[in-house]
């Protein structure tokens, strides 16, 4: 059995939604390629990591479960699911036919906090890819994404694209980070912040296109065509 001793995930020792944040950190590995399928991963080995009971960690791999992002191995732990290129690529067709979009109908939704708070976001994505920390990087780049998409008020699209985006493995993610071009797919929020505050819908809706693009060849480990 794995041991998760060499996984980047934080401790949740002192925090009160402890099912919530630990369901969290472990799709933020899973997502990254951090946590590999075919490895086996015990609720009680977790615990030990995050610093909690075994308790909550178990609900949050069942959390994850009924979302297709691990099984359950009868008395042995949780393995990851295995997802296939063709699984990436349909994944990204829905995605390239709903985000983009649902983006440029946001922009003119968006308040003037709610932008700074995708800002303070975009800051956030950009300072965990300059020190390759990405489990933290998933975390702040997925609510990024779903509160822009929240904005154009569509719920039923938010957890459509919610659901992909947990379905998505980004196993290039480490190769980005040591040749540092993690950096420019982060600093592409910032980009889209900008178009917001400019207005540009139509540029935004191009941006986020190339950023899903990138998604797919460089983060899943697909050289760019």
């Amino acid at each position: 059995m794995a041991e998760p001793r060499h996984l980047a995930l934080p401790s949740f020792a002192r925090w009160t939604s402890v099912r919530e944040e630990v369901a969290n950190a472990l799709r933020g590995a899973i997502i990254s390629g951090e946590m590999r399928p075919g490895e086996l991963y015990s609720a009680s080995s977790l615990a030990e990591r995050f610093g909690v009971s075994a308790t909550p960690v178990r609900e949050a791999m069942l959390d994850l479960a009924k979302q297709g992002l691990v099984e359950a191995v009868r008395n042995r732990g949780f393995k990851v699911t295995e997802i296939s290129e063709a699984d990436l690529d349909q994944i990204t067709q829905i995605r390239q036919l709903l985000e983009p979009t649902a983006a440029a109908d946001a922009l003119p939704r968006i308040a003037a906090d709610e932008l700074a708070t995708l800002r303070e976001l975009a800051a956030a994505i950009v300072d965990a890819a300059a020190e390759g920390d990405l489990v933290s990087y998933i975390g702040a780049d997925h609510e990024f994404h779903l509160r822009l998409l929240s904005a154009a008020g569509n719920t039923r699209l938010v957890r459509i694209v919610d659901d992909l985006r947990a379905q998505t493995r980004l196993y290039g993610l480490s190769a980005l980070v040591a040749s540092g071009r993690l950096a420019d797919s982060a600093q592409e929020h910032v980009e889209m912040c900008d178009l917001i505050a400019s207005g540009d819908a139509k540029k935004l809706k191009k941006l986020m296109s190339t950023h899903l693009g990138h998604t797919r060849r460089e983060w899943a480990g697909r050289p760019t065509e």
